[in-house]
């Protein structure tokens, strides 16, 4: 059961156009995981949850936790959709394979590093998204000192072309970073990602493998987006969750006030603006 995003017919504007004033991935024209069951749907829902608050949980916890919470299911199967989530437990790994020069892999630069002003260094990662129906996969470019939301964009798959199309879209403006951070995934460490930084002038950085703390202050951007957005609005359609996510992310950057940031917004501490005095 797949829904449509846009309009295939559309007089004036080509599926391709529709999908560039909408910011999206072109392969988002349908939503994912519309051929899992509901079961499976209804798993991953609990899983996702679960993980945000235990990131260390790998297949094994988690299986344990889910039987306990009365859903009775095999280590085979969650592994595997934790797989499709792209959800792996957060340990140090033993590095067991090697990869190839078109998917270098860059040292980790920001440890005992104090990041003190915006365009220090900006962070990217990627997180499951679930949907009534199926799930969408998110990708969210942020400044690291003022948490302040540059770029995303939806996707249903996990290619690496949304991701480039959101640092694209991040570096369209004068504004550079000093250092990038992600994580070792492929879509990161792929060849046209890594150009992009490089012929931008920017330091790439890569946490370590199965190291999400090194990139923490993006994952509480995930922890607000689903509590906050996400879980409470349950959307029926990729529209919906596009719609959506552009009001929470224009209401966390201009308008939440972070206590970490002295109770300003992201937005005035990126732009440097004056903030209101707290009475």
């Amino acid at each position: 059961m797949r829904r449509g995003l846009i309009e295939r017919d559309h007089r004036d504007l080509s599926v391709r156009r529709q999908c560039e004033l909408l910011g999206l991935n072109r392969s988002s024209v349908y939503y994912a995981g519309a051929d899992e069951s509901e079961l499976n749907l209804c798993l991953m829902r609990q899983i996702d949850k679960q993980y945000l608050k235990t990131p260390f949980y790998g297949s094994r916890r988690m299986t344990v936790w889910l039987t306990e919470q009365g859903y009775p299911v095999s280590r085979k199967r969650v592994r595997r959709l934790m797989r499709l989530m792209n959800l792996d437990a957060i340990y140090p790994k033993p590095r067991t394979t090697l990869r190839g020069v078109e998917h270098r892999v860059f040292p980790y630069l920001l440890r005992e590093r104090s990041i003190t002003r915006p365009d220090e260094a900006w962070a990217a990662d990627i997180t499951y998204v679930p949907m009534t129906h199926g799930f969408m996969y998110l990708v969210a470019i942020i400044d690291w000192h003022s948490r302040y939301v540059l770029a995303w964009r939806l996707s249903n798959s996990l290619e690496s072309s949304f991701c480039l199309e959101a640092l694209n879209a991040a570096l369209a403006g004068r504004r550079r970073p000093e250092i990038f951070n992600t994580d070792q995934g492929v879509q990161f460490t792929s060849l046209a990602f890594t150009s992009r930084l490089e012929a931008a002038g920017v330091q790439i950085s890569m946490d370590g493998k199965g190291r999400a703390l090194d990139n923490v202050f993006i994952e509480r951007l995930w922890w607000s987006v689903k509590y906050e957005d996400v879980y409470l609005h349950d959307y029926q359609t990729v529209r919906q969750l596009h719609q959506g996510l552009e009001a929470y992310f224009r209401f966390y950057c201009r308008a939440r006030r972070h206590q970490s940031l002295d109770y300003r917004t992201p937005a005035e501490v990126y732009h440097g603006t004056h903030r209101r005095k707290m009475r």
